[in-house]
């Protein structure tokens, strides 16, 4: 089954690539490899989660704002690759997880983005990933996430 049809069956929705809200572009293409922004858990134009991961946050929610900046991901990707299905690999996942002082559960919250991936493109999905707490991240966001993919040649 197709990255595509995998989305349709999965009943998920994938945005459009998001305006930036700043002087960069939301992913680059390079030699067959798409590299996106960061993305924060948006959807329709509106920050569906803020607050530090362990404190406003719950882990569970920051699991699902980790999840939607996944879809977002793959919003920017399908822009530039015009299909999901052109993904051969998911290289890599970079989750930057605003955590509350003492909270260690940052991998657990990017699993929500690394899951997503792997129903998506099942063993395409298998990837690299760093996960890091930090203290603040745009707008409040709970999490951001950015994504390196190798695309098919056509």
């Amino acid at each position: 089954m197709s990255a595509e049809e995998r989305i349709k069956v999965l009943g998920l929705a994938v945005p459009p690539a998001p305006r930036p809200v700043a002087a960069y572009v939301p992913g680059v293409e390079v030699d067959g490899l798409v590299f996106t922004s960061g993305q924060l858990p948006v959807a329709d134009g509106d920050l569906r989660f803020r607050g530090r991961v362990g404190a406003e946050v719950s882990p569970e929610d920051g699991y699902k704002a980790a999840r939607l900046c996944a879809l977002n991901c793959l919003g920017v990707i399908r822009s530039l690759a015009g299909s999901l299905d052109r993904v051969e690999r998911v290289v890599r996942l970079a989750g930057y997880v605003r955590s509350a002082p003492g909270f260690g559960g940052q991998p657990a919250v990017v699993n929500g983005a690394s899951e997503l991936v792997l129903e998506v493109f099942g063993e395409a999905g298998r990837h690299a990933r760093a996960v890091m707490g930090v203290s603040e991240l745009p707008l409040g966001a709970p999490v951001e996430l950015e994504m390196i993919v190798k695309l098919k040649k056509i």
